[in-house]
């Protein structure tokens, strides 16, 4: 068995990487362009790993080809060029996931002050919903209203307890627990919930 290496998955038809990074340096034409044609699959696959969105992915491998461009001199090793890319844009990858989550767009500043607690209308819709859910709930045979009310609590216990509480067998559970929330979603529509 043959292993590859990140060199020996892109292309290498062309010049070699060392006098393309040398040309690129150089502002050589056609020097940027072949390192994006030859490296990009290896960017995609790296963000993908990662399942960024689109426009994420795209930002990351710009971001990379930047890191690339501020340090095109500084390549000692042209020969590992891909492991430096995947390593940069693993990095980015990384940063943008960490970031991301903790920053606000400058155009939404009110979205951050809005009042998290439910307004009057959600409060009424809640408890219309949560009647209509124990009435459908009390509908059910008595063994299918056990175990949806024992696997839906907020004191989640392991299926094997929840099977020996209720006398029926593991692998039983999970089919007679869709045949409950089945049976559940068509009271719920009757009664006209929409979820």
């Amino acid at each position: 068995m043959q292993t590859t290496t990140i060199e020996q998955t892109t292309e290498q038809t062309g010049p070699d990487t060392t006098d393309l990074l040398r040309a690129a340096a150089e502002g050589a034409p056609g020097a940027w362009d072949e390192l994006v044609r030859r490296y990009t699959p290896l960017l995609r696959s790296r963000t993908h790993g990662f399942r960024l969105q689109e426009a994420d992915a795209l930002d990351v491998a710009q971001a990379t080809w930047l890191r690339l461009a501020e340090n095109l001199h500084r390549i000692h090793t042209p020969e590992h060029l891909g492991g430096w890319l995947a390593t940069v844009v693993s990095r980015e990858c990384i940063r943008l996931l960490r970031h991301g989550s903790r920053t606000i767009p400058a155009d939404e500043p009110l979205a951050a002050a809005a009042d998290p607690r439910p307004g009057p209308e959600d409060v009424v819709v809640d408890a219309d919903t949560c009647a209509a859910l124990r009435t459908a709930l009390d509908a059910l045979p008595a063994r299918r209203r056990a175990l949806v009310t024992a696997l839906f609590t907020d004191d989640r216990r392991p299926y094997v307890e929840i099977a020996r509480d209720l006398g029926m067998a593991v692998g039983s559970l999970g089919p007679t627990r869709a045949r409950a929330l089945t049976d559940l979603r068509r009271l719920l529509d009757l009664a006209g919930v929409v979820a």
